[in-house]
This record gives C-alpha cells, structure tokens and sequence, in this order.
C-alpha cells in the first residue's frame, strides 16, 4: 500500500490514470475515505491521473491526536503534493474537503489550476451543534450517529432505490475511526471561512444539491457570490451528490476542467 511519510503522520493515497495526464486530486469529507470517489474514477482517468488520499484521522491514514484544524488538513495536501513532487493539481473536495479547497484557494493558490467545491459551506452549523455530535461520538461511537448522518448524505428515494451504493457508504461511515472523527468534527466546528472567500482567485465551480440539508442550495450561492467568478452548479441530490447524481457531477465538473 502506498503511504507517504509526512512529519506526524503517515498518509495513504491511490493513483489511477496515465502518469503523463494532468494531475486531479479528490479530497474526501468527514467520516469517509478514498472510497468515497470510487465512482469518479472512471470516468476521470480518462482525462487525468487521478490522486486520492485519506485525511488525517481518516481511512488508513494516521489518526493523530486531535483536535485537528482545516489549515493543518489544508497542509498535509501540500505536505504529500510534495512528497509526490507535485507542482500544481486540480483539486475536487466535498464537504470538509470543500473547506480544505477554500483554505488552499486562498493560501496556496500558486500550486492550483481549478477548484471544484462541492456541498460544502463556508461555515457549517454551530458550535451546540457539533459539540453535541462530537459527544454522542465520545459515548457510543460511530453507531450512535449512523443514522442521522446517512439521512443527511443520501436522500430517502435514492437508499430505497440503490440498496447496494447505500451500504457501501453505510459501512465506510461505521467504520471511521471515532478519534479521528471526534478530531476532525472540531476542525469543521471552528472553521469560519467567509473572511477569505474574496482572496480565491482560481477558476472555481461550486456544486449543490437541490436536497442539501448540511450544505444548501443557499450557502452555495454565499460562496459562489463571494468567491470572483465562480460557477454555480445545482444537482438532484442530497450531501453525497457525487454519489447520488454521479453521471451529473461527473459531467459538470470535467466539463468545468477541460474548458
């Protein structure tokens, strides 16, 4: 298994795709790993070498002592960009990999072509809110928020009509590390990101969807208003919308590449 060796941590990636094409990297939201973009793979590989990664805390990755925050998750990308002697990459993150391409966008736009941000919003909730999950976590672990968050990332219609792809988002939750979830929960809690939206100067698509409850239409449209000449995307589809309206995000989001 390939894993790089980062100053605290030991992070695990995938390559797929021809090593002459473009480099794409696809950070994953909390609570999941690499598996979370297995159905971009195909599609992607075509056009690009397609890199992926577990977040700290996440999948086979380390899982160091929390609380973590996203300019240290933000970090660790450049850290194995490095490592992988990568000069510059387009970057795809969903949720709290959408808060990491913020973080990036306005820091390290140099090392970047284009941004896509998908379900993801400046400020997520607040602190009640995470505090109380964070707590649920602590008491008993990751069973004890399955279900409200599988309600959140898949709507009713597509669970009942795809038993298969729902099971294996299912089990990619239930098997998250309860420390590196419990770490990363606070990352996401005190993120703030709406005083650097006007310093993201790449090209950025912003993606949605319609049933969004954690990141709505209307946070997106925050970003996209805010971020200079980002492009606003609408899927049918709740917080996975990668997952949910693969063939759409797909579609939308290499289109928005290869312009």
């Amino acid at each position: 298994m390939p894993f790089a060796n980062l100053p605290d941590l030991k992070m695990y990636y995938e390559w797929m795709g021809a090593e002459s094409s473009p480099v794409m990297v696809f950070s994953n939201g909390l609570g999941t790993n690499v598996r979370m973009w297995d159905g971009q793979l195909e599609s992607f590989s075509h056009h690009f070498r397609v890199l992926r990664y577990d977040v700290r805390g996440h999948g086979r990755s380390t899982v160091t002592p929390g609380p973590y925050t996203i300019a240290q998750l933000s970090w660790d990308l450049i850290q194995l960009m490095d490592f992988l002697r990568l000069d510059r990459v387009h970057f795809c993150g969903l949720s709290m990999g959408g808060m990491v391409g913020m973080f990036l966008g306005a820091n390290t736009a140099n090392r970047f072509h284009k941004f896509a941000l998908s379900n993801t919003a400046s400020k997520f909730g607040d602190e009640d809110m995470w505090n109380k999950r964070m707590q649920s976590v602590r008491s008993g672990g990751m069973k004890a928020v399955v279900s409200s968050v599988l309600d959140r990332w898949l709507t009713p219609n597509f669970r009942s009509a795809h038993p298969t792809e729902t099971q294996a988002v299912l089990s990619m939750l239930e098997r998250a590390n309860p420390d590196g979830y419990i770490a990363a929960c606070a990352a996401v809690r005190d993120t703030d990101h709406r005083n650097i939206l006007k310093d993201i100067h790449s090209p950025t698509l912003v993606l949605t969807g319609t049933h969004d409850p954690a990141a709505t239409p209307a946070a997106s449209q925050v970003l996209t208003r805010s971020i200079p000449g980002a492009v606003y995307v609408e899927l049918p589809a709740s917080h996975l919308s990668n997952v949910e309206a693969r063939d759409q995000f797909n579609e939308q989001v290499l289109d928005f590449l290869l312009a």
